[in-house]
């Protein structure tokens, strides 16, 4: 294939399609071998658009013996025996936003599908009963046990994480679905299960007793998505093309790529991991933009970060022990689980002596697609009237060091913010009022993509916000219905600017005060 007509499978999950259309294919099929190696009941989960439908249609073409697709690839090295097993593919993504009989009517047009080659019992009346018939005549048709895969296991799942009475209705369907896995064990050579979130096996997998999850084993942390390995190297050509219709070098291209997709981590000892929807998309249409959240923020994140009370200023470095994120999605008792496992953080590092791991958010692409769903959530507004009605101006006086235009632009804007619905009853409590203007200031600068953080803990307490601009460097603290001198008075006894006299840029100290009736910085002093 020319460099010119270099194929890129954006939108395209099946396996068989992408090597027959010779579309670029980053080779994973030594994962995949040693994978099926490892146990005879695997799980994963990885966040959405990384590769996880694509990861089980190879599966399938492998144990179905379509020895021709991998020619040339990595597991033609490792497999010698190239049996076609009889597979049974479930795609439960078309179950979401299903009632409990929806739910049970998809099942059953998967099923008749198989059913239509391996036939029907009458008495078969239930999913799991027809899933069970399926298995046992599938076997005795052609002489080979079984591999089941399940793709997106929890779709059904997720829109009722936040209603007990239909989650239990859910997963009661699922139960009875999934236990014919340990029924029919002896006629299974292989099941894969995969999906966002992790619930525990006692509540979905109750009888499989030998459920592995791979989801954070560093041999397959590279399973979906792809490596910077990869992408110097597979991907090496791409990475020229991009950069000549951007008008920058190849090594220019190759640092903005990572700022923007790479920083995913799924395991201590992981390489960093790059979205390959994301990366495919900008190399196809060779631009550089937030592919992920094309479409949206999940509305089910939203509820749960709403229903645990989560202080979205906390997540740009979050230290938390595994069991704090690495736990059953409905044993959660804040949202740290599901915004680990649907992707919005990931791990940055992780201390062996203390066994805690630091939590963030990846790249530049998570942050502003974060920022631009919690938006209208929080503040009440929609990130294109930041944008157009307010970004511009402040982004100007902030880079050219003129506080009291960027302040004066704040006061106005922020005198337009619309009160969220039970947010003004709010205000009139201490421990959330302050919280109202730290939240509204950190997504209006995370919009901007300016370095933010708020509550900086320092030897002497917590700095409200810190802002990094290229020039200047800008120590904030807020005070509630109090004295702007007050606020800058408090950064100069706890010495808050100490930290940074050595950043190399200019330190700008600056003391708010906020009115609650008006909701505005009411007055500030800049120093």
């Amino acid at each position: 294939m020319s460099v010119t007509d270099r194929k890129y499978p954006v939108g395209i999950q099946t396996f068989s399609e992408i090597i027959r259309g010779e579309y670029i294919y980053v080779d994973k099929t030594d994962l995949v071998w040693r994978m099926q190696q490892l146990a005879k009941f695997i799980f994963l989960s990885r966040p959405r658009r990384f590769g996880k439908s694509l990861l089980s249609s190879t599966l399938h073409s492998f144990f179905a013996g379509d020895k021709q697709l991998f020619e040339g690839l990595k597991v033609m090295q490792l497999e010698k025996e190239w049996k076609n097993y009889p597979v049974l593919h479930f795609d439960l993504s078309a179950t979401k936003h299903l009632d409990i009989q929806g739910i049970k009517a998809e099942l059953g047009l998967q099923l008749a599908e198989m059913e239509k080659v391996y036939g029907r019992r009458q008495e078969e009346v239930s999913p799991g009963m027809r899933f069970g018939g399926v298995i046992r005549r599938a076997m005795e048709q052609t002489g080979q046990q079984v591999v089941i895969i399940i793709d997106e296991y929890d779709a059904p799942l997720l829109d009722v994480l936040h209603d007990d009475e239909r989650l239990l209705e859910v997963r009661e369907v699922l139960q009875e679905f999934y236990q014919r896995l340990k029924m029919f064990d002896p006629m299974i050579r292989f099941c894969f299960i995969t999906g966002i979130t992790k619930f525990s096996q006692l509540s979905i997998f109750s009888t499989i007793n030998n459920l592995t999850n791979i989801s954070m084993l560093p041999d397959f942390a590279a399973l979906c998505g792809i490596t910077d390995e990869e992408l110097l190297t597979t991907l090496s050509e791409d990475i020229c093309l991009l950069a000549e219709r951007n008008g920058c070098t190849p090594e220019e291209m190759h640092d903005r790529l990572k700022r923007m997709y790479d920083g995913y981590r799924f395991s201590e000892e992981s390489p960093d991991i790059y979205n390959p929807f994301s990366l495919m998309k900008a190399f196809l249409l060779k631009k550089l933009d937030s592919y992920w959240f094309e479409s949206g923020t999940p509305t089910f994140l939203i509820r749960q970060m709403q229903r645990f009370g989560t202080n979205i200023t906390s997540l740009e470095a979050l230290e938390a022990p595994l069991s704090a994120f690495d736990r059953p999605t409905e044993a959660m008792t804040t949202a740290l689980p599901l915004l680990y496992q649907s992707g919005y953080l990931t791990i940055k590092d992780y201390n062996p002596e203390s066994q805690a791991y630091t939590l963030s958010l990846p790249n530049q692409e998570v942050r502003v697609g974060y920022i631009e769903g919690l938006l209208p959530t929080y503040v009440g507004l929609e990130s294109a009237d930041v944008q157009m009605g307010f970004a511009l101006k402040f982004w100007r006086a902030l880079k050219n060091d003129d506080i009291e235009q960027a302040l004066s632009s704040m006061k106005a804007y922020m005198a337009s913010l619309p009160y969220i619905e039970g947010f003004k009853k709010k205000l009139k409590e201490p421990a959330t009022r302050e919280g109202f203007y730290e939240y509204t200031l950190y997504l209006i600068f995370s919009m901007l993509n300016v370095y933010v953080r708020t509550q900086v803990k320092c030897a002497n307490g917590r700095i409200d916000m810190v802002v990094k601009m290229p020039t200047s460097l800008y120590v904030f603290e807020f005070k509630i219905d109090g004295s702007a001198q007050d606020a800058l008075q408090q950064i100069d006894t706890n010495r808050y600017a100490i930290p940074y006299e050595t950043d190399g840029r200019k330190v700008v100290k600056i003391g708010v005060n906020f009115n609650t009736e008006t909701r505005i910085p009411e007055d500030w002093v800049v120093e």
